[in-house]
């Protein structure tokens, strides 16, 4: 009799969801979904939903105007028959008909399927998952992380691979769009953006929508849960807080940073206490994935000071070692000490933006570094080393992207003694596209490589980093297509290695 009952109800749940995708609104002359659907920021008893109204080209067109009201469902089924959770949410043209829903009420470590309706269209239907409790003994978990992504460089092949894996999350360590105007990627460019560089809220929406297009993004947004933050290119190359690459004056460039900051905030599945309040957002923010491991997502932009030395590749200044320069600004570096003080969970794993580890690109003794890395604020890089260490437990994992190659490194307590402990790991995951096609290492590469015994792996291939990770160990394997400047690339490992927890440092896998 229970089965029956619970039959004829899944039965009448699927009607009444018919019903309500099938309600009265507004008609569309377009595709209003066709930025497709994505979810983010789970938890154990819930996720946020995104999507955006746009049914024109991301070239422009006439846009959407007044509220439109959004219904959302949340289904234990991939036919959307049995549906546990939906509501609807109203979408602004403040904030580009965008829609940010923030679902709770769902069961820990389960999949879910999810869709929006508006007037006569509904959305494609989308897969998720949340996390583990906290009270449950620490299980695995299977996620991977990405960067870089510049549109014109090459084919998200990739991300294809990526939405066939299963993966309870996928992390962007930031670089998700790219602000060069039409025409700038020689030669790399088999695509191209459309208008100039983006300094306007309008021109950022339009960049936005034209890498939302992509069908291998939409994809791989929609099969599984993503965690997002922000580098450099989501405003301006190489920023660093108020300071732009090309010395702009701070209030115009504050003005341009919040219309990056809103655009970012409306096109992805991030919580609304990362909406901007003009040029600042809280985007820095913990995911529990239970008692197995906390992720410490970074800002590595908004709060960090300009670079000591400039950008680039440079010999040290004394503003190197600083120690009022900062990467993440002093309230992030106090919240990210309390969080590494705390030892509730098996893993600590940072995610962030560029290289943490030691790389001096200058063979013998003389040194360069990118000043635009972690090695140009070294002060802030041994408060943060030291923070690691005095966590005692060697169960740290640093995720990094930024640089268009893979690398595996370990992290000294300090970095320049060699008779220093290994405290941590860094896994730095090549670009998606960016830099076109790839080679098994760039020129100069084994010299960096001889001059940075740390560095334990390298090469500069397109794709991404997946990890296995368990109460004792975390698997990584680095998943690589060979070519990007046309579709139909094949998926391979380049290489495997194993992270044993109170052993830090990589081994192979």
């Amino acid at each position: 009799m229970t089965d029956r009952r619970a039959f004829i109800q899944s039965l009448s749940l699927g009607a009444l969801a018919t019903g309500a995708c099938n309600q009265k609104g507004p008609r569309f002359d377009a595709d209003p979904f066709s930025l497709g659907v994505a979810s983010g920021d789970p938890t154990d008893t819930g996720v946020v939903l995104w999507t955006r109204l746009a049914p024109h080209s991301p070239a422009g067109g006439a846009p959407l105007a007044g509220e439109i009201r959004v219904g959302w469902e949340i289904a234990s089924d991939e036919s959307m028959r049995r549906i546990v959770r939906r509501g609807s949410a109203r979408a602004t043209a403040a904030l580009a008909h965008s829609v940010h829903v923030e679902a709770d009420g769902l069961e820990p470590e389960r999949w879910y399927w999810y869709r929006f309706h508006a007037g006569d269209a509904v959305s494609p239907v989308g897969r998720t998952r949340t996390l583990a409790a906290r009270s449950a003994p620490p299980g695995t978990l299977r996620f991977a992380f990405v960067s870089c992504q510049h549109y014109e460089h090459g084919y998200y092949t990739a991300l294809n691979h990526l939405a066939n894996e299963e993966l309870d999350l996928v992390f962007h360590l930031g670089d998700y769009i790219y602000e060069d105007p039409a025409g700038q990627s020689a030669p790399y460019a088999v695509r191209r953006h459309v208008g100039r560089e983006p300094t306007s809220l309008a021109d950022y929406r339009a960049r936005y929508a034209l890498y939302k297009s992509d069908p291998a993004l939409q994809r791989a947004h929609a099969r599984h849960p993503w965690v997002v933050t922000w580098d450099d290119h989501e405003v301006d190359n190489n920023y660093a807080g108020g300071h732009s690459e090309q010395h702009d004056l701070l209030d115009a460039f504050l003005r341009r940073r919040a219309a990056a900051y809103q655009a970012y905030y409306e096109h992805q599945p991030v919580r609304r206490a990362a909406k901007p309040r003009g040029p600042d957002a809280r985007l820095y923010r913990t995911i529990e994935a239970g008692s197995l491991a906390r992720f410490h997502v970074l800002d590595g932009r908004q709060y960090r000071t300009d670079q000591p030395c400039g950008d680039r590749r440079k010999p040290p200044c004394p503003g190197t070692h600083d120690s009022a320069a900062t990467m993440l600004g002093a309230e992030q570096e106090r919240w990210l000490g309390r969080e590494l003080a705390d030892r509730d969970h098996r893993w600590a794993v940072l995610a962030q933006q560029v290289f943490m580890g030691k790389v001096d690109t200058e063979p013998g003794p003389d040194e360069r570094y990118n000043m635009d890395s972690w090695n140009g604020y070294q002060a802030a890089r041994q408060r943060l080393l030291d923070a690691i260490a005095a966590r005692g437990r060697g169960d740290v994992i640093v995720l990094t992207g930024d640089v268009h190659s893979n690398w595996v490194a370990d992290l000294r307590h300090r970095v320049d003694r060699a008779e220093s402990p290994v405290v941590a790991t860094e896994l730095v995951g090549t670009s998606l596209t960016s830099g076109g096609d790839g080679v098994d290492a760039f020129p100069g590469s084994d010299a960096v490589l001889a001059e940075n015994p740390d560095l334990r792996y390298h090469d500069a291939h397109r794709g991404y980093v997946r990890c296995t990770l368990d109460p004792e160990r975390c698997e990584v394997d680095l998943r690589r297509v060979t070519y990007v400047s046309r579709p139909g690339a094949p998926l391979e490992t380049s290489r495997s290695f194993v992270i044993e927890r109170g052993r830090p440092g990589a081994q192979d896998g």
